[in-house]
Parts: structure tokens; C-alpha cells; sequence
């Protein structure tokens, strides 16, 4: 009497997969005469994803921290065809950003203002107590502030032709192993974004966040730290508290991992690539490691003290003495 139920689940089971195959594929987006704004075009993921965008036909605006730096010099030599303009940006000033604007507004090509790419950032090591607050505050205007300044300037023409903003946020939002200021810039960015891809949803207008884990030897984002450079800027109540040992070895630990990292970012360029052009993109783009994806996992599925159980067993060899 169970067979006939039993036979009918695959076919149900396929009812809905044959209405999808019959929908009208929604035609791939025509690059020629579509500008994208991208910060951060000085080196990793901003130069790469410029070159890769001019190369696929795009109007290219580059905003580079240096504009005379061999970065820029790079980008233009590389794409000559006038399509990729490299434009001063500093994101922490509110002029350069204005002026980027108003740059972007008197060489929009036929089909306007397509996409606006956060991608400028820094990154740091070092415990909580050992960073000045001049430092916290650099941080958050660089890696989010920086991205809101460029947001609300961009915003208007990105209604007007129902764009897609595209946020380089990292795997880090979730978990810290060292740079924990970083990853509070990231993780306030990822809700920034949370509500920003709500709001804009009515306009028409598509927000992607882009996670990277460990890509520090293709980005040079995060270069190698030196104990004793640390050691030498804490206060002194934080040496009262610390030793040169544990400096010198929460260091090396860092360091390793900064050498686990992968050596091309290729394949966080395809993610921004696919959050520009894709007629149905992600919400978020995950290009980590398996090991990084299984943290992420563990982090946002379990209770916080299975996470902190996993993070003090890695750090356990690392013991203030």
C-alpha cells in the first residue's frame, strides 16, 4: 500500500525543477557603457578586479590612496584604451570624495553609473589593549566610514540606474585571531549592509558582500608583524602586564598564519565579477578555505563558547608566563 506514495515523492520532487527550466533566462548584462567606481585600486583585489572589469568592457574609475604610486602607473600602462581613468581617493576625506563624484559624473559613458566597489581597507595586529585609541578611530574611518562616505555620495546615481554596490568584508567579521580591530570594522560593515541591501531593494538597486579568509600573501593587506616594533610602542602599563616572550611568540603565531594564506585573489575578483554582472547575485560570497568556512560555521551555528573553546585551544601554546 506504500508503494504508490513512495513513487509519487520523486515526481513531486520534480514539478518544481521543470517550472524553473521553463522561466525566460534573463539575458547576461552588457558591460559597454557601464561605469563602476572602485576604492582601493593600489594594489590587491581593487587593481585586480579594475584590470579584470576594463578588460570585460566597463568604464573603469580607479581610485587609487596614491595616484603617482606604481599602482596607478600599472593601471594605466596596462589598459590604455582611455576606458579606465585612475582618480586621487582618499575615503577618509570627505573633498577627495566629493570631487570622485563630481569626476564620475562629467565622464559617465551612455549607459551611466552601473556599480560602486568598496574595497579600500587596512588591517593591524595586536591585543585589544595594546592599539591607542588614535588607532581604533583610523580604523573605523578607513574600513567603515570610508565605505559609508562613498555610499551616501554614490547612492543618488545608483537609484537613478539601479545599480549594484559591492562590500569587501572578510571571514574575520565572525572570528579574531589577533586582529580584532580589524574584524569589528568588518563585522559593522556586514550589518551596514544587512540594511542597506533592505532599503535598497525597492529601488532596484543590489547589494553584495564579498568574504575573503586568508589572502594576506596576494593583498599584502596585513604584512608580516615584528615583535619587537610592537613591544616597543606598548604603554607602559600594558609591559607591566605583558612580557617580550609573549609578544614575541603571540607574533610568530600570527605570522604563520599570515604565511597560510593563498598566494593569488583571483578567485575573489570572480565573486566581485559575479556581484557586478550576475542577473541574480549573491547576498554574500564566501571565498575561504575549508577550514575557515567550517569557523564560520561553528561561529554562527553553535553557542559562543564552543567558538571560544576552538579559539583558546589554537592559542593555547601562546601562554602569558
Amino acid at each position: 500500500m506504500w508503494e504508490a506514495p513512495a513513487l509519487l515523492l520523486p515526481l513531486l520532487l520534480l514539478v518544481p525543477l521543470a517550472l524553473l527550466a521553463r522561466l525566460p533566462r534573463q539575458a547576461a548584462l552588457q558591460p559597454a557603457g557601464r561605469a563602476v567606481l572602485i576604492t582601493g585600486c593600489d594594489s590587491g583585489f581593487g587593481h585586480l578586479l579594475a584590470l579584470r572589469l576594463h578588460r570585460l568592457g566597463f568604464t573603469v574609475f580607479a581610485g587609487c590612496l596614491c595616484p603617482g604610486g606604481e599602482g596607478a602607473r600599472r593601471l594605466l600602462r596596462e589598459a590604455a584604451s582611455g576606458r579606465l581613468r585612475v582618480l586621487p581617493l582618499d575615503v577618509t576625506r570627505e573633498r577627495d570624495v566629493a570631487a570622485a563624484k563630481e569626476f564620475v559624473l562629467s565622464n559617465l559613458p551612455e549607459t551611466g553609473f552601473w556599480g560602486l566597489v568598496n574595497n579600500a581597507g587596512i588591517s593591524t595586529f595586536g591585543e585589544i589593549g595594546w592599539l591607542p585609541m588614535e588607532k581604533y578611530e583610523k580604523f573605523v574611518d578607513v574600513n567603515l566610514l570610508g565605505c559609508i562616505r562613498t555610499t551616501l555620495a554614490f547612492l543618488p546615481l545608483l537609484r537613478k540606474y539601479k545599480g549594484r554596490m559591492v562590500f569587501m568584508s572578510s571571514v574575520t567579521a565572525y572570528f579574531t585571531l589577533g586582529n580584532g580591530i580589524y574584524s569589528m570594522t568588518k563585522a559593522a560593515i556586514e550589518k551596514f549592509c544587512d540594511a542597506l541591501r533592505l532599503e535598497m531593494k525597492k529601488f532596484g538597486v543590489l547589494v553584495c558582500v564579498i568574504q575573503p579568509g586568508n589572502y594576506a600573501r596576494s593583498t599584502n593587506v596585513q604584512p608580516p608583524v615584528n615583535a619587537e616594533q610592537i613591544w616597543n610602542e606598548l604603554s607602559e602599563e600594558e609591559k607591566a602586564v605583558y612580557n617580550k616572550e609573549y609578544v614575541q611568540e603571540r607574533s610568530d603565531f600570527f605570522n604563520n598564519i599570515l604565511k597560510e594564506g593563498c598566494t593569488t585573489g583571483h578567485e575573489v575578483v570572480d565573486a566581485m565579477v559575479d556581484a557586478l554582472m550576475s542577473p541574480k547575485p549573491k547576498a554574500r560570497y564566501m571565498v575561504a578555505k575549508l577550514k575557515e568556512k567550517l569557523l564560520v560555521f561553528i561561529c554562527t551555528v553553535f553557542p559562543t563558547v564552543v567558538m571560544d573553546s576552538v579559539l583558546s585551544y589554537a592559542l593555547s601554546k601562546v601562554k602569558l608566563t
